[in-house]
């Protein structure tokens, strides 16, 4: 026999709406306000953003990175943040602009995480310019180019008098100054921290290999030929590689023109302006203070040839300088006692960068 119901129709709905009523109370008690699942997320005190697993594997073995976190949106290659107990967190993007901006993008919208008031550490090797630096110099840099945001015709098509096929977005000559129609032509790094990195590690002793010793004794000045070590001068970014002296050149030319003479060419890379800008849209949202941004470049090959030595070779061996194992460590050595300095001296560090 079928059991019938007592209850009116009337009093099932109103138990419905009232049960109903109940579960989404729960569920908004449960999420609770977007500063409480802030402040219960992790709160790194430093974030490392490396590009590919060489870069990242030095610091990996010398802070105790042990807490894995999986972000969804990070590179299929490297999906996890690892974290150490003292506040250190490492990220991977893999390489290139969209992979860069991409999983930054996941990083900062992620809520197992805290940034407000982390600090970023890009690190990781690039092309060095002999004028500036050697193979296995580490570079911190206060201006970063976008070295490829322009247009470009052949050079055996360009007009008399211009040294270059490649000018401004907007201007009529390689000499004119583009508009920044783009907002992400020139990042400007916080000065006084980009500074204070530079001074905390200056006197850092670099890896060196002998492969690196005898490709920069082919160069005839200094600095080129001498041992690696820490300097601050600045970098540009491009996805796509170049080397040799008229490339080279216009990258010297290039960051001066669009810093009005400041910035000082010495790296070449391929993610730092991506990077930034994810960074700067993140700070837009209140997810992080650009103020709290470095950029750490070293050099793993030149970007031009030594006297005798073709364009061509230059690029194509790039391996063959030795650079590229001394550069991934000095990464590590280079911030180090920047690493150091802001997790030992953390309650000074959380308000901002401290006064010298």
């Amino acid at each position: 026999m079928r059991k019938t119901s007592t209850q009116s129709p009337h009093r099932k709905a109103s138990s419905l709406c009232t049960a109903v009523l109940a579960a989404g109370l729960a569920l908004l008690a449960g999420c609770g306000s977007s500063e409480n699942a802030q402040s219960a997320a992790m709160a790194p005190k430093l974030m490392i953003i490396n590009m590919f697993a060489a870069e990242a594997a030095p610091f990996r073995q010398s802070l105790n990175l042990t807490q894995r976190i999986t972000v969804g949106g990070l590179s299929s290659r490297y999906p996890e943040v690892l974290c150490s107990e003292d506040g250190v967190c490492q990220v991977v993007t893999d390489m290139g602009y969209a992979n860069a901006a991409s999983s930054v993008a996941a990083l900062l919208y992620n809520s197992a995480f805290d940034l407000r008031n982390t600090y970023f550490l890009i690190a990781g090797i690039a092309g060095i310019n002999p004028n500036q630096g050697t193979l296995g110099s580490a570079a911190w840099a206060t201006y970063l180019v976008d070295y490829a945001l322009s247009h470009e015709i052949d050079a055996g098509e360009m007009p008399t008098g211009w040294n270059t096929g490649y000018f401004g977005i907007g201007s009529a000559s390689p000499q004119q100054k583009p508009p920044f129609d783009y907002h992400t032509e020139v990042f400007q790094l916080n000065a006084a921290l980009a500074n204070r990195a530079y001074t905390l590690s200056k006197n850092v002793v670099l890896s060196d290999s002998p492969e690196a010793q005898a490709f920069r004794a082919r160069y005839a000045q200094a600095p080129a030929n001498q041992p690696p070590r820490v300097i601050a001068c600045d970098s540009v970014s491009a996805d796509t590689w170049f080397a040799g002296k008229a490339l080279a050149t216009r990258a010297e030319e290039w960051a001066k023109l669009l810093t009005d003479g400041a910035a000082t060419y010495c790296t070449t890379q391929q993610e730092d302006n991506a990077t930034l800008e994810a960074l700067r849209r993140g700070a837009a949202a209140g997810k992080l203070d650009l103020k709290r941004v470095m950029a750490l470049r070293s050099g793993s090959d030149m970007d031009r040839p030594y006297p005798g030595q073709s364009d061509a070779d230059v690029l194509v061996n790039y391996a063959s300088q030795g650079g590229f194992a001394p550069a991934t460590r000095n990464l590590a050595l280079a911030a180090a006692p920047v690493i150091r300095e802001i997790v030992n001296n953390w309650d000074t560090w959380k308000a901002g960068v401290p006064a010298q």
